[in-house]
């Protein structure tokens, strides 16, 4: 008799567990849209964790001063790098699944369009990234 009860605590208490575990996997799955915001003269917005893809764009443009381009970041980070010898001049911007790889790839944007010394400006991850 004392065994079935210690098996039916056990059962319950890894029934808990189990619907815990699921029940925070949907909560930090639910807010995993972001999207980054990136114009000339390093102009920027960001917006991250939010519910879906058109609200996060909506927040990311709202932050960014004058003509901007949105880009989606879904499991994944963004960053800008700009040109620090001219700022309103050369600047690049990228979007990967790793902070390290979206910052290198920044950078070579950078320099790609012709900038001398080009440093990161900003940069953000959603959720998973």
């Amino acid at each position: 008799m004392a065994s079935n009860a210690v098996a039916r605590r056990c059962a319950m208490f890894f029934f808990a567990l189990t619907v815990g575990v699921a029940a925070a996997r949907y909560v930090t799955e639910a807010h995993a849209a972001g999207a980054f915001a990136v114009g000339k003269c390093g102009a920027y917005g960001q917006a991250y964790d939010f519910r879906g893809e058109a609200a996060a764009r909506a927040a990311a443009a709202k932050q960014c001063k004058g003509d901007c381009t949105t880009v989606i970041m879904k499991r994944a980070c963004a960053a800008m790098a700009v040109d620090l010898a001219n700022p309103c001049g050369a600047y690049g911007y990228a979007v990967k699944p790793r902070i390290s790889s979206t910052l290198n790839a920044a950078t070579r944007e950078c320099y790609k369009f012709g900038g001398k010394e080009c440093v990161i400006r900003a940069w953000a991850c959603d959720a998973k990234g």
